[in-house]
């Protein structure tokens, strides 16, 4: 019977079909990591949601993950192995895996490929993100009650979409709470590098800004605060509650586990499709972290109470009035953006100072 398994999965790669399990294997679960699954941040936060979802199906699933993988040509060829090898479904989680998750699936339609945060699908590709920037939105109103200074720093990855609706939507709520606030934003052009975080935040810091925000993965920000310090910063995908009461006042918390456990079982059922999924606090998919006690007990409750107003769906951070960058209208009074927009933002708000770069 195992000599019979051996030739029918040979043959099944020989006719590009990788990812057709026999029955009674194990599915094959694959995850492709951007960073290190120690990064203390978005990597290590997949990883252990991964790690979740094989301790929930046990022997019914094989896990097989692959760390620090740059974005790119080195990506389609870790996928391609990834699938020769029998995966069932290979997750990829970063936004810049999209064209070579989308060209490895191209040649093996029998393998189901779920990316992260992009929005290109096919037939055995889905599309799966959080709404990161209703976090950003109880951020922002913290970062506007806390900073002391008036200027917010910014730590920004890539010029996408999704970073941009980040900064947005955490800008827009600073100001309703501090019309004073300022933003100063770097770029880093990278997810993660601990020593250009660091200097980023640095930056920032010799700047004047007082409160740090970040779209990157390390911990390298919150060690640079600390050792400033009087500087707050905010946990990124996960908790980071090390750093708490100071720096950290608080955290987005990235919760995949129970997608993961959703898919695979999809998988294992024999109904997955191709979706597109983007849910955020009320779906349980993006977590607010603890508030810690540096923050005084009122502005705590009313950053709760706009985390309960999103959750139930009361409020939505991109509700208007709001202008484009250069003053020109975008939403009218109470007029809530649509997800058409949200999902390829490519503006900054008005007030915000600085380009968006290319």
């Amino acid at each position: 019977m195992n000599i019979l398994k051996k030739l029918a999965a040979g043959a099944a790669l020989a006719l590009g079909l990788a990812g057709a399990a026999v029955a009674g294997d194990p599915v094959k679960v694959g995850f492709v990591y951007v960073g290190p699954t120690n990064d203390g941040g978005w990597s290590q936060h997949h990883h252990e949601a991964a790690m979740e979802m094989a301790a929930h199906f046990g022997d019914k699933v094989e896990l097989i993950e692959q760390e620090s993988v740059p974005e790119g040509a080195d990506a389609e060829r870790v996928l391609t192995q990834m699938a020769l090898s029998g995966a069932d479904i290979i997750f990829t989680t970063s936004f810049g895996y999209m064209d070579a998750t989308l060209a490895v699936a191209e040649k093996f339609p029998n393998v189901k490929f779920e990316h992260a945060t992009g929005y290109k699908t096919r037939e055995n590709m889905g599309v799966y993100s959080a709404r990161f920037y209703e976090g950003r939105a109880i951020e922002g109103l913290l970062a506007g009650r806390m900073t002391k200074s008036n200027i917010i720093g910014y730590i920004a990855s890539f010029p996408i979409p999704e970073v941009i609706r980040g900064i947005n939507s955490a800008y827009i709520h600073a100001k309703k709470v501090n019309p004073d606030v300022k933003f100063k934003i770097v770029w880093a052009f990278t997810w993660f590098d601990p020593a250009k975080e660091a200097d980023a935040a640095k930056a920032l810091i010799e700047q004047g800004a007082d409160v740090i925000l970040q779209h990157t993965d390390s911990t390298a920000p919150q060690a640079a605060a600390q050792a400033a310090g009087n500087v707050y910063t905010f946990g990124q995908a996960s908790d980071m509650a090390e750093f708490a009461p100071m720096p950290r006042i608080s955290s987005i918390i990235d919760v995949w586990a129970p997608y993961y456990i959703r898919r695979v079982q999809a998988v294992i059922d024999g109904t997955w499709e191709s979706d597109f999924t983007w849910d955020g606090i009320g779906a349980g998919m993006v977590g607010i972290g603890e508030i810690s006690s540096a923050v005084p007990a009122d502005v705590k409750a009313e950053a709760e109470a706009l985390r309960d107003k999103i959750a139930s769906g009361e409020y939505h951070p991109f509700t208007g009035p709001l202008n484009k960058q250069d003053g020109s209208p975008w939403l009218a009074e109470g007029e809530v953006a649509d997800d058409a927009t949200l999902g390829g933002m490519n503006f900054f708000v008005e007030g915000i100072e600085g380009e968006i770069p290319n």
